[in-house]
């Protein structure tokens, strides 16, 4: 608890007199649980804390207020279950998207030079443009989807996708000449892309804050199963069964979507309160008691009406520039330490390795790899802290990449001198993509949601998804390129070499956001480090007044 907090709560007691009982011990705690419940974004909380800074609050009343906010959160029934569901069907999407990324790696031995995928012939070259088309889709639909979602509302939004899923895939499956390839890849982009902005959104504003988290985890994860379960069929059945078994699964997810509540954040935008009603109804269930949140969704409604700010004033600020900056920093080394190459390509780089067993197995080892760390990241990102994923992560990133190079370098100068060196492709790989999953794959989205003010987040955010896109799609039309001029081992050394600057990067420019309220964060980057914390958490609320009744 802050010093200012503590004078003013002095201040109180001298102008009023203390309700029996209360102690000036328990009204110190009250005030610290009524800030933190301000960290987690508790209206009743902000007030008490207010109120206490300008010593016009009592002892009485902060009894009062926060008992209040501790009934809403304690004894209002909820259910957790319809919420996950929600999320879970929302994640659908991301899982087809996954579907999109992983398809490359098992189509491309079938495809190029040759194979029997398709009627025409498919060149190195031409496959690259078909690898990088829904990079180049996905950077353009990214700031214009942020215009349709408050248009027409998150959930009819993802309902529509499903259209350009099916044909995106038709287009795939059906394809002529290499041209469709092409424009097929691209709409998919378009589509998959889209939902890398509006299921995360979903999913935050129909989750409660205390399992929001876990349920904002949940897009990530489905798109690493998405990429698995693509890897896991493709070793089985042919490019035209597999692209009509990824064409079904958007239909799949359009089905179970269709019964999700909308957004009851986005419905009382647009002024319809009882369809709100209805939509924290379902995922709240009937006994809880909605009047608290609808209400506190409308006054925060009101305060984005009143507080209206110019875009281009907004990203001027200095905070908004240095937010900027390094979450494009680190959109940017998420891309260029290779790992869309890694994922497009994995099939051939374990072909060209020669490791002695099937590429296939090689890359659903891979894909399992990915989801398992995937997984992990969810549940110690919030205890280990961002930034030592990330130094972690590119630390052994780097050396991963580095020792892939070197046996590629080998393999260059004498097929002998790597005969009994199979394993280090297969080691390195799967560390690398370990490590990845872990640091540098989630955690640049997170705090993309956490370094921004509210009111420039959705187009900054924006900003730096279509970079991330924009370098994904570099990286992956010029990985064949630069095997042909730097060779295989130059290539992963030169991702390496970047990785490392991405190290320093995070060490001297990216703040720890860990335990941080919004607020907090954007002192921080604004250069003010005195800025009191506190770091107990939301539960201290619940646990004062209850120690303050007993």
């Amino acid at each position: 608890m802050s010093t200012s907090s503590s004078n003013s709560s002095a201040g109180a007691e001298e102008q009023a007199p203390r309700k029996p009982g209360t102690s000036n011990e328990e009204s110190s705690h009250l005030l610290e649980a009524a800030e933190n419940g301000a960290k987690y974004g508790s209206r009743q909380a902000v007030k008490i804390v207010k109120a206490n800074e300008n010593g016009s609050t009592t002892p009485h009343d902060q009894e009062n207020l926060l008992g209040n906010m501790v009934h809403a959160s304690t004894e209002n029934k909820s259910k957790k279950l319809p919420q996950y569901v929600a999320a879970l069907a929302a994640a659908g999407g991301a899982f087809a998207a996954g579907t999109v990324l992983g398809w490359t790696s098992p189509a491309q031995p079938q495809i190029v030079d040759g194979g029997e995928g398709y009627d025409f012939p498919v060149s190195g070259t031409q496959f690259s443009w078909v690898g990088s088309s829904i990079n180049l889709g996905a950077a353009c639909v990214c700031i214009p989807i942020g215009f349709l979602i408050s248009l027409i509302g998150r959930k009819l939004t993802m309902l529509m996708l499903v259209l350009p899923f099916l044909v995106g895939w038709a287009m795939l499956i059906w394809a002529p000449s290499v041209g469709f390839l092409y424009a097929s890849r691209f709409i998919l982009g378009l589509a998959g892309g889209a939902f890398c902005v509006t299921a995360p959104m979903y999913t935050g504003e129909i989750a409660q804050k205390d399992i929001r988290g876990t349920l904002g985890s949940f897009f990530q994860l489905m798109i690493t199963m998405g990429i698995l379960f693509v890897y896991a069929v493709g070793a089985g059945v042919s490019v035209f069964w597999l692209s009509v078994i990824c064409g079904i699964i958007p239909i799949v997810f359009g089905v179970i979507f269709f019964f999700m509540p909308e957004s009851p954040t986005y419905l009382v935008a647009k002024g319809r309160s009882e369809s709100a009603i209805k939509s924290i109804q379902w995922l709240r269930g009937k006994e809880y008691d909605y009047a608290p949140e609808i209400e506190e969704l409308r006054e925060t409604d009101r305060e984005i009406r009143e507080n209206k700010v110019n875009l281009f004033a907004a990203l001027n600020r200095p905070v908004t520039r240095k937010a900027l900056a390094i979450s494009l920093g680190l959109m940017f080394f998420q891309q260029l330490c290779g790992i869309n190459a890694v994922i497009f390509y994995s099939s051939k780089i374990f072909l060209d390795a020669n490791i002695g067993i099937g590429s296939e197995w090689a890359t659903i080892m891979i894909g399992i790899m990915q989801v398992v760390a995937t997984f992990v990241s969810t549940l110690v990102v919030d205890k280990l802290g961002r930034r030592i994923l990330l130094l972690a992560s590119g630390s052994v990133m780097a050396l991963s990449t580095t020792a892939i190079g070197v046996y590629f370098f080998l393999q260059d100068q004498d097929q002998s001198k790597v005969d009994d060196l199979g394993w280090l492709p297969v080691a390195s790989l799967c560390i690398f993509i370990l490590m990845f999953s872990i640091g540098y794959g989630p955690v640049p989205w997170l705090m993309m949601g956490e370094l921004f003010a509210t009111d420039i987040k959705g187009f900054a955010g924006s900003i730096a998804g279509t970079s991330n896109w924009l370098l994904a799609f570099v990286v992956t039309k010029t990985f064949d390129d630069l095997n042909d001029a730097l060779g295989n081992g130059g290539t992963f050394w030169l991702f390496a070499g970047l990785t490392v600057l991405g190290v320093f990067f995070v060490f001297f420019a990216v703040p720890e956001t860990k335990g941080k309220s919004l607020n907090e964060i954007q002192q921080e980057l604004a250069g003010n480090r005195t800025i009191a914390t506190t770091t107990t958490t939301a539960t201290t609320t619940t646990q004062a007044v209850n120690g303050q009744e007993k």
